[in-house]
């Protein structure tokens, strides 16, 4: 059974750095995109940053240079590295796994396996 299992959050100040994993088990190829997400109190899931087959990496405009994305092969684990935070990126984030080349992967749209989450929580 494929499962993401997310860690790493907490909760830090403006200014601070988190570094959040993905763990990924049951499967057994390479998903067309490996992203994270965020989901704010009262707001929809946001795109956050995506890893395509590829390699490519994109970043929503609100994280670029301060977010970066990897992939631990040997671990099979995706990682979410999150510097100079914000407490407009407080939410709660959550890797997703994409199998639909018909949809971007800014959209949730391809995604058909997801975590459970880990929050994240930045104050001022």
């Amino acid at each position: 059974q494929e499962q993401l299992e997310e860690s790493g959050g907490g909760a830090v100040q403006a200014g601070g750095s988190l570094r959040l994993s993905c763990a990924a088990s049951g499967y057994h190829y390479t998903p067309y995109c490996k992203a994270w997400f965020r989901q704010a109190p009262g707001k929809g899931r946001e795109w956050v940053a995506y890893m395509s087959k590829d390699g490519g990496i994109v970043y929503a405009d609100s994280v670029k240079g301060r977010f970066t994305i990897s992939q631990d092969n040997a671990k099979n684990t995706l990682i979410l590295q999150m510097n100079s935070l914000k407490p407009e990126d407080t939410g709660t984030y959550v890797c997703a796994h994409a199998n639909d080349r018909r949809w971007s992967c800014e959209t949730v749209q391809p995604y058909y396996l997801w975590g459970q989450g880990t929050q994240v929580t930045v104050s001022s």
